[in-house]
């Protein structure tokens, strides 16, 4: 059976464990905190010790691990695995030669990929894109990315940046300043700290998306809408209304991608993905107003990977360039 080690790099976590496919399965898994305040040597030196004990551990169960598959945090050049471009979330992180070093220190052949874009691997070829040429996978959380996965890779583009859905305008976002500095953007508006400052606007009261979505969640699960006694409450209205307004702005986003890419289904992902109505109908509406007509029927689906199909698609990846004969 293929195995990979498979690293995930996030702002807040990092995950590792011995990846076999087609499972997909997941064994000999660490987490540990990832320490992105102490700087991009900090964390390298992280991931490295969580590599060599996750491939320690498999050793000692007589399991030999061939490569590395790595999701990254950032921006990855497609060329050597290095971090071209990083957040804040990861501080001095851009500049570090991270799949050159894995491949040094611990000797193996190692594939980098966007965290976004591994994610989106694994939910194309074992999650809801399975069975499916080509997919495009959205991701709305605490930003706004994507993928187009065709025939189990990533198109990751000349600089590694294809897929950033959350950089399109929308005019629902008309006037708001987007994380990447320009105006207009989704992810100004439709991300999870979009919303918060959406929220923020309209009611002068700043809470985490979470804390925004909970209002409109009732004891049933499916939460008060317009027309219930809940409706005088000038914060749940707002609840409602920075919902909507997310929901159809994704939805253009996803319509108009449709437009240009043309995929055989599409897949959603993220936090925002299990928000209470009015999210995921205004998700449908704002599909149908961006959509041309040969692309309307186009399936749009819930993600149901999880947070391991970073994991998955990283090994995926890491394996089928390696030539495993199974992928």
């Amino acid at each position: 059976m293929p195995r990979a080690l498979a690293v995930d790099i996030g702002g807040t976590k990092l995950a590792a464990g011995i990846v076999e496919l087609p499972g997909p399965v997941v064994t000999h898994r660490h987490t540990v905190a990832t320490p992105a305040q102490e700087g991009g040597g900090a964390v390298l030196a992280a991931v490295t010790q969580l590599g060599r004990e996750v491939l320690q551990d498999a050793a000692d169960d007589g399991l030999g691990v061939d490569v590395i598959g790595v999701a990254s945090a950032g921006t990855v050049s497609p060329a050597d695995g290095r971090i071209t471009h990083a957040t804040d979330t990861l501080p001095a992180w851009a500049g570090t030669p991270l799949g050159e070093h894995l491949a040094s220190v611990l000797d193996r052949r190692t594939t980098v990929l966007n965290d976004v874009h591994a994610h989106g691997v694994g939910e194309a070829v074992y999650g809801e894109g399975a069975g499916h040429r080509s997919v495009l996978v959205v991701a709305v959380g605490t930003g706004v990315g994507g993928a187009l996965v065709v025939g189990g890779e990533p198109m990751v583009g000349a600089h590694g940046v294809a897929g950033h859905a959350g950089h399109l305008p929308v005019p629902e976002a008309a006037g708001l300043r987007c994380t990447c500095g320009r105006v207009g953007h989704l992810e100004g508006l439709a991300s999870g700290a979009g919303l918060r400052a959406d929220f923020l606007r309209r009611t002068g009261q700043d809470l985490p998306a979470r804390e925004i979505a909970a209002l409109l969640t009732g004891p049933d699960g499916a939460g008060p809408d317009r027309d219930t006694d809940h409706a005088d409450s000038d914060l749940v209205v707002a609840a409602y209304a920075v919902l909507e307004a997310s929901g159809r702005a994704t939805g253009r986003t996803i319509g108009s991608l449709l437009n240009v890419l043309d995929p055989d289904i599409v897949v959603v992902g993220g936090g925002l993905a299990q928000a209470p109505h009015p999210w995921r109908d205004s998700l449908t509406e704002g599909v149908a107003l961006e959509a041309m007509d040969p692309v309307a029927d186009t399936r749009v689906v819930i993600s149901s990977a999880g947070p391991d199909a970073a994991l998955w698609g990283a090994a995926h990846v890491a394996l089928r360039r390696a030539g495993s004969g199974l992928l």
